[in-house]
Order: C-alpha cells, then sequence, then structure tokens
C-alpha cells in the first residue's frame, strides 16, 4: 500500500525537535491533494525522514493524534484522518508543552498591564469575580522582529500578585503561570482569529 509523503524540514535546534516535527507534518497532512493516500509511513520511516529518533517520532505523533488529525492503529498503522483538511476552523487544541514551545518562538513586548472588569464574555471563566488582573502583549518573529499576534490574558488577582512583567517579557505566560506562578494546567484549548488590526492596537 503507498504512503503518504509528507515535505521536509530543516530543523531548528532553538525549539524541541517534536514539536518541530508535528508542526511539519501538520502543514503538510492539511495541505495535502486528495488524491493522496491516507496511510502514513512507519514510525521508524518518519523519523529517517526527519531526522529525529524514533522517541522524537512518536512524541510528535501523539500530539496529531489527540488533536485528531490521525488515527493508530495496533498492527495496521497510523492513518489521517479523512475530515483533517485545510479551511477547518482553527482550533488548536494541544499539550501545555506544545503551547510553550510555540510562543517560545517569539519575543514579547508587554504593552500594558492593570486591572478590567469581567465582562459577560469572561464571565464563563471568572464567574466568582468582578475584576481581574489584565495583561496586552506584542509577540514578534524572533529572527524578523516582525510583529505576528497580540494576546490579552485575563489572571485571576492571587495568581497575579506573583507575577512579574519581566517574567512576561522573559517567558510565555503558559510558562509563567506553570513553572513561575506553579498554577496547575492540564489542557489548553487556542482559538485562533486573523483580522486587521483595530486602531488602538495598531
Amino acid at each position: 500500500m503507498t504512503s503518504f509523503a509528507p515535505d521536509s524540514i530543516v530543523l531548528n535546534r532553538k525549539l524541541p525537535l517534536w514539536y518541530q516535527v508535528s508542526q511539519s507534518l501538520r502543514a503538510s497532512i492539511l495541505g495535502r491533494s486528495p488524491r493522496d493516500p491516507l496511510r502514513l509511513p512507519t514510525e521508524e520511516q518518519l523519523a529517517g525522514h526527519y531526522g529525529v529518533s524514533v522517541l522524537t517520532m512518536r512524541q510528535a505523533l501523539k500530539e496529531l493524534e489527540e488533536e485528531g488529525l490521525i488515527t493508530r492503529h495496533r498492527r495496521r498503522g497510523t492513518f489521517i484522518a479523512p475530515t483533517a483538511h485545510r479551511g477547518a476552523p482553527v482550533r488548536l487544541l494541544g499539550s501545555v508543552d506544545a503551547i510553550v514551545a510555540q510562543q517560545s518562538g517569539m519575543t514579547t513586548e508587554l504593552l500594558d498591564h492593570g486591572t478590567a472588569p469581567v465582562t459577560a464574555e469572561l464571565a464563563e471563566f471568572f464567574p466568582d469575580l468582578e475584576e481581574v488582573a489584565a495583561y496586552h502583549r506584542l509577540r514578534s518573529d524572533e529572527k524578523t522582529g516582525e510583529p505576528t499576534n497580540h494576546a490579552r490574558n485575563y489572571v485571576r488577582p492571587e495568581l497575579a500578585e506573583r507575577i512579574s512583567p519581566d517574567d512576561l517579557v522573559r517567558w510565555p505566560m503558559t510558562k509563567v503561570l506553570r513553572d513561575v506562578v506553579g498554577a496547575g494546567i492540564s489542557r489548553i484549548t487556542d482559538t485562533v482569529q486573523a483580522r486587521l488590526a483595530d486602531p488602538e492596537t495598531a
């Protein structure tokens, strides 16, 4: 049976290899032709293709399996989910390590921080609060310095007391919450929107 042939990648040693491989394979899967086979090469073949160990390849595949892009069947192999295609809603379900790895490749500028009222949109996440700590950060490409996205983070006041603005320039918010504040994070859901910046952000 013919297997799907993913694109190659030049690995960057600054980011975790499993993360880079999973990102590259994800892009190949989402950009595939309808005529391409759904079956993936074996773990060993993929590891050789990307120039990584089998353990690294296994971790990358696990991430894609958790996102629902691939399915793994004992003795049969690994297959691309037929529903995985470009144009599906960009809702990223990833491990905390994956999110930290993604954000670590960017430089960050803290634009503003203070307090904000709990709006109707935020009430679902802070049902017991009327006010939360708010942070507005600009993230840029590490190599070119070009701004790529901005983020507004809302944090419970008791956690915000342990956050230093310097930490938010040095590390991603996810890493600060997990490693500096000590907040327990089991899973992250990111919903990404692409749109023109409003006048305030621009």
